[in-house]
């Protein structure tokens, strides 16, 4: 069976997440790739992404899995540092699960389309 987080926790990133995509008109526009904290607890860390078309996230790792919900959505293509890429299509409003990457290896989010994506990021700090 799966890891228990307690509610609480849960219950308030999904509303931080839910209040950003109410209020997510525009705000794009002219924005720059990066990460905005949120939110963070003894449970979840949360953040909203930006990533520009020709400008990626730089190397990065995620030692937890997290939630993705795309406040705008896009072709995000995760280029691991040793070559290989992941395409991930995300649609706006919809959520999606990452896993905690492998060790010792770090990616680049690089978006694939001609849009920013946006998306809101709900780490899940105890799930192993």
């Amino acid at each position: 069976m799966g890891k228990r987080f307690g509610k609480s926790a849960i219950l308030v990133a999904v509303g931080a997440c839910l209040g950003a995509f109410g209020v997510m008109h525009s705000q794009t526009a002219g924005a720059a790739t990066g990460r905005t904290p949120q939110f963070e607890n003894d449970d979840v860390k949360v953040w909203k992404s930006v990533v520009v078309p020709n400008a990626p996230l730089t190397m990065h790792r995620h030692d937890h899995g997290r939630v993705i919900i795309a406040l705008r959505g896009g072709t995000m293509n995760i280029v691991e540092q040793n070559g290989p890429t992941e395409s991930h299509v995300w649609e706006t409003g919809k959520a999606y699960w990452l896993p905690a990457n492998a060790p010792n290896t770090m990616h680049a989010d690089v978006n694939a389309g001609n849009q920013p994506i946006e998306v809101m990021v709900v780490e899940l700090k105890k799930d192993r």
